[in-house]
């Protein structure tokens, strides 16, 4: 029996262990528990309030800018540029990221948007903007969409369908995102020169733009055109000298909200809206909405949506984050960052927000002007709460066309991703097809189904790849102990007598014919015997070992293990005494079983090294 004492100990010790448990399960939920309590005040706080402000500063455009493109009213931008980027801080492993509006995910849901609630449906912003007080009034099937976007995105998120990002490869992803910026684009090309058409999601949707785009050309609206015209040129001339001038400049030159701030003025002095008919933002609501549930009954409609959105937000925001923590040195948690933006969402979702996910320009101004940690991110988020509560009626004004101008300037550094296409011929024809299919797919199918044809085609290569495995007749280099390809070196020399093949893969039913056939080739074995039928005769010499190397594992199963039993056959009937594989332990376990090789190949390290010394010597 256990003395009471003892008893008492381990009660305590049970305890300490459990209180153990859940404060390390707290701190991995919420790792906002792990670093605030130490945060360095006089170190880090005044960054973290410059790097805040400008970031907010550029994140009240972009929520409204890409709100359109979400196919929703502007203050729900805001919405979303508050909720979720408030809590990222809580739940987020990365410092520098900023979470919110994002183009490509923009887009997405407007195709969803769309797609389950047509113009006809819902609010259609004239001209004058006479109804902009009606447009806040979205009918409740967009808004249920968007919301059960979001809704599916969690559970993405929490079933940890993350894995799929794996197959997100960094040409795919250029790719897909060169694509997704074409549709943004052409999306905008209707708000910069003033016409209304009608807006396509799907199939050739890109096409379908173009061409409604091309047939109310003549209809342009001047001062529409022009002003946003200028928007562009003074954007781009503001990117040109942040990016010549970072070194000097203590921070970025707001070029956004200088056009923000300029065109909403001259739009406001000028009546632009009246006398020039220019489309601006409209009614912009004072406050924060009541949290609404989503109808679950939109949710068999969403589910490839969801998908799509849920793989796209999690691949950017974990390759931005791993990209700030390898530069300055500190560990992003890839599972926790998966919970943290599915969080975001679905909380976020309540409060009449669309789906978001890092921004790649924010992130970078947000990390250029010093930011150290989250904080940065949560003072953003108040500055936009601020204009939300108090001030939103003064972007009332605020021309469309300036705000496409906005999406429009911050794509060039996509488009810069054309680029990859000579380099990737010079290196990888096979990456070079992943991004070509994942352009051409995105373009022509939509921004959906083509991650799909991208992702679907990303694994056909990998299994290309496994079923095409490299393999060589490996020679000595002369006074080394190496043993390199006798077709690619020169200096490689066989010795008589032996073979060495070298393969890099691993056997299953896939690749088992391709090996075979390959092992056959590269040892030239003929299947003529010399008369006494003792000694197969390959090159006019007799082969007394065949050694196959770098066999990693095997499935001797089916059709693979039919084939591996031919070429076992083989070389006993061309009499070769000895097949050595020096194989990993996995693959010489199962030819144990099949009793395909002696017991002394357990050791075929071992019988290589002594047989490659003898020759030596």
């Amino acid at each position: 029996h256990n003395h009471p004492r003892d008893a008492g100990q381990m009660a305590v010790t049970q305890r300490e262990c459990s209180s153990e448990k859940a404060k390390s399960a707290a701190l991995s939920f919420m790792p906002i528990l792990s670093w605030l309590p130490s945060y360095p005040v006089r170190k880090y706080l005044f960054s973290d309030v410059v790097s805040g402000l400008s970031t907010g500063v550029v994140q009240l455009p972009q929520g409204l800018a890409y709100a359109m493109l979400a196919a929703v009213p502007p203050v729900y931008g805001l919405y979303s540029s508050f909720y979720p980027v408030l809590l990222y801080t809580f739940f987020g492993t990365s410092r520098h990221i900023s979470v919110g509006t994002f183009a490509v995910i923009s887009l997405m849901i407007g195709g969803v948007a769309v797609r389950e609630a047509p113009d006809s449906m819902y609010m259609n912003i004239n001209a004058t903007g006479s109804n902009a007080s009606d447009a806040i009034n979205v009918d409740s099937s967009m808004y249920e969409s968007l919301l059960m976007c979001q809704l599916d995105f969690k559970c993405f998120c929490l079933l940890r369908f993350g894995f799929v990002a794996i197959y997100l490869t960094e040409p795919l992803v250029r790719g897909f995102t060169t694509a997704a910026s074409m549709h943004v684009v052409i999306s905008q090309l209707k708000y910069l020169l003033g016409v209304e058409t009608q807006r396509y999601s799907g199939f050739l949707s890109a096409i379908y733009s173009v061409k409604a785009v091309l047939s109310r050309i003549t209809s342009t609206n001047i001062a529409t055109f022009l002003l946003g015209l200028g928007c562009i040129i003074f954007l781009y001339v503001i990117k040109v000298l942040n990016e010549r001038f970072k070194k000097k400049l203590p921070i970025p030159i707001p070029g956004e909200i200088i056009v923000v701030i300029v065109s909403t003025s001259i739009s406001y002095g000028l009546s632009l809206s009246k006398e020039y008919k220019v489309h601006v933002v409209g009614n912009i609501p004072t406050g924060l909405r009541p949290p609404a549930a989503p109808n679950i009954s939109l949710l068999p409609n969403l589910v490839t949506d969801s998908f799509a959105i849920a793989i796209v937000g999690f691949s950017m925001d974990v390759s931005l984050a791993k990209i700030f923590a390898l530069k300055h040195g500190y560990s992003v948690d890839g599972n926790q960052e998966l919970i943290a933006l599915g969080l975001c969402n679905f909380i976020s979702s309540f409060f009449q927000t669309f789906a978001v996910t890092c921004s790649m320009s924010r992130s970078l101004v947000q990390e250029s002007t010093g930011g150290k940690t989250q904080i940065a991110g949560l003072l953003a988020s108040l500055l936009v709460l601020v204009v939300v509560v108090a001030i939103g009626f003064v972007f009332e004004p605020l021309p469309q066309t300036a705000l496409a101008a906005i999406i429009m300037v911050n794509l060039i550094g996509m488009f810069k991703q054309f680029r990859d296409i000579p380099s990737l011929w010079r290196t990888s024809k096979i990456e070079l097809a992943i991004w070509v299919i994942a352009f051409i797919a995105s373009v022509l199918l939509g921004l959906d189904y083509g991650l799909l044809v991208a992702v679907t085609f990303a694994i056909l290569t990998v299994i290309y790849r496994t079923q095409s495995p490299k393999s060589s007749i490996l020679g000595h280099v002369a006074n080394t102990g190496l043993y390199c390809d006798v077709d690619e070196y020169e200096e490689a020399a066989e010795y008589e007598g032996i073979k060495i093949f070298h393969s890099n893969s691993s056997i299953y039913f896939a690749n088992s014919d391709l090996y075979v056939n390959s092992l056959k080739e590269k040892v030239v074995l003929c299947l003529y015997v010399s008369r006494d039928k003792q000694k197969p005769l390959l090159w006019g010499k007799y082969v007394k070992h065949l050694l196959s190397l770098g066999l990693n594992w095997l499935s001797l199963r089916g059709a693979s293990r039919c084939k591996i039993m031919d070429l076992a056959q083989c070389l006993l009937v061309t009499a070769i005494p000895d097949c050595i594989n020096n194989t990993k332990r996995p693959a010489l376990q199962e030819l144990k079983k099949q009793h395909m090789v002696p017991q002394s190949a357990a050791k075929g390290n071992r019988v290589i090294t002594l047989l490659l010394q003898s020759l030596d010597s």
